[in-house]
This record gives structure tokens, C-alpha cells and sequence, in this order.
């Protein structure tokens, strides 16, 4: 696929189905059994035309039965990096210029003992392009037989890609999902890529499954955890897991850094914050 043209278009396609898919599934597990029905709700935003252009688009669930807080972001952007960030950047040696699409999910659940979900891809041009993204989960309460069922499932997708993938992107999720100031991981680890251009159909290909096998996997974990009981102590657990949760996304992201050196909106920028926390 030689157009650029066509390359946008389609990524930004698959990110705005995956994003209907995912809220579907997401709204069928709140209101399956539910006498109150709960649904997304959806605002668009336009970025400032003072340092780029674009747009996205916002979808959040508030105070379900199961999810305490989901949101569910898109967007499609396109100006130029500031001359401070642009540096961090590939391929804006020459030129400042970048166009990105992409789609980041952030779910955090009223029982304890359902583990935070975090997934996002995305596709970034500028002289260079690539795709990156990945998921991780962050449980507040130890369950080893999650964390086997979560990480084989990643590695049997990514075997179906490359062979290498799996520990490549594991090691590089354990890397960059670390608090360095209180030294420990954020949760159970996952998958984390970025830059990568080797062949564009079949990394995208690749992309395409990472949101797949995410979906996947969150609702398997929900449909197995979301009955179980927890207790006032559990909670409790759960509402500091949430503070490191919060203190990794301020301080470390790279999500939150890019959104707010290129005029994102604030309010999708800060979407993957929990509702409640305690330090």
C-alpha cells in the first residue's frame, strides 16, 4: 500500500471500529443483568489550529455496576511539535511536521478485584512512520492464575506475528511500566512496542490483533471476576493501587506527554485518571 493517503484512512477506521466494538461488549457486561441501565457517553473536541489541527473524540461510562470508570478515546491530529519536544521525536530533524491517529482505553472497576485495564495503539507520521501501542494490567490483589491466563494469550498472538515479539515487547512493557521512585512495577506487565516499521501491512496486521486479543482478554477477566465478593479491606487495596496508577500516568507517560506538547484536550489527555485514590 504505497498511498499515505490510504494508510491514514484505514488506520483511523479500524481505531474508530474498535473503539464501537469495545464500547458494545464494555455496555453489554454493565447492563446485562442490571434494573438501571448504564451507557457511554460521547463529546468531541477540536484542537487549538495555534499548534495543530484534528480532533477526537471521547467516550466515558461513570459509576456502573461494574465499571467504576471507562473511558475509551480516538483521535486523528495532525501540526507541528514544538521545537522543546520535537527532538524526542523521530524524523522531524528537517521538518517539525506530524500527523497521528489512535485509540487508548482505561478501565478502572468497582469490585477490588478486578485488575485496572489499560490498552492503546497508534499510528504516527512525520518523515518517518510507525506504529506502537500495548496493554497492560494492574491488579490491587495478587491472582497468579490471572496473570498466566493474560501473558499466554499475549504471547500466542504475538507468536502468530513473530516469534520474537512477545519477549521483546514483554521486556520492554516491564521497562517502561516502573515507578523509579518507589522501585516497582506498575501491575502484572504486559506488551509495550513503539517505532515500529518493518513491513506497513503486516505491522498494522499485528496492531490490528493487539486491540483484538485486548478485547479478548478484558472480557474474560471481567466475566470471571465481576460476582466475586469483596470486602471494606479489599477496597481499601484497591484505592492505593489506584494512587501508583495515577503517579505513573502524571509523572512517566508518554501518552500524557505527547498529548499535552501537541494542544490535546485536557479533559482526554487526563481520561485514564482514576475516580478515586488514596496515598
Amino acid at each position: 500500500m504505497n498511498s499515505i493517503h490510504l494508510r491514514k484512512k484505514n488506520t483511523t477506521k479500524w481505531f474508530r471500529d474498535l473503539r464501537n466494538l469495545i464500547c458494545k461488549d464494555f455496555e453489554y457486561f454493565e447492563n446485562k443483568n442490571a434494573k438501571k441501565k448504564v451507557k457511554f457517553t460521547r463529546s468531541k473536541w477540536k484542537k487549538s489550529k495555534i499548534k495543530s489541527e484534528g480532533g477526537g473524540e471521547i467516550s466515558i461510562l461513570r459509576n456502573g455496576n461494574i465499571f467504576e470508570k471507562v473511558g475509551v478515546n480516538i483521535s486523528v491530529v495532525n501540526g507541528r511539535f514544538d521545537k522543546n519536544f520535537k527532538n524526542k521525536i523521530p524524523g522531524t530533524k528537517k521538518s517539525s511536521k506530524f500527523w497521528a491517529s489512535g485509540i487508548s482505553v482505561v478501565a478502572h472497576f468497582q469490585n477490588p478485584k478486578i485488575p485496572s485495564l489499560h490498552f492503546n495503539t497508534r499510528y504516527i507520521i512525520t518523515s518517518k512512520e510507525w506504529f506502537g501501542g500495548g496493554m497492560d494490567v494492574t491488579p490491587c490483589i495478587k491472582d497468579d492464575k490471572q496473570k498466566k491466563y493474560f501473558h499466554q494469550e499475549l504471547k500466542k498472538m504475538c507468536s502468530n506475528h513473530n516469534k520474537n515479539y512477545y519477549k521483546l515487547h514483554k521486556l520492554n512493557c516491564d521497562k517502561y511500566f516502573f515507578l523509579p521512585h518507589r522501585n516497582e512495577p506498575r501491575g502484572d506487565g504486559g506488551i509495550f512496542y513503539d517505532y515500529l516499521n518493518s513491513d506497513w501491512e503486516k505491522d498494522f496486521l499485528y496492531t490490528k490483533d493487539v486491540g483484538k486479543v485486548f478485547l479478548k482478554i478484558a472480557k474474560n477477566i471481567i466475566q470471571k471476576k465481576m460476582k466475586q465478593k469483596w470486602t471494606k479491606k479489599d477496597k481499601g487495596k484497591q484505592l492505593i493501587k489506584r494512587a501508583r496508577y495515577a503517579e505513573f500516568n502524571l509523572l512517566h507517560d508518554r501518552g500524557t506527554k505527547f498529548g499535552l506538547s501537541t494542544g490535546g484536550n485536557i479533559e482526554a489527555i487526563f481520561m485514564s485518571l482514576p475516580p478515586l485514590a488514596s496515598w
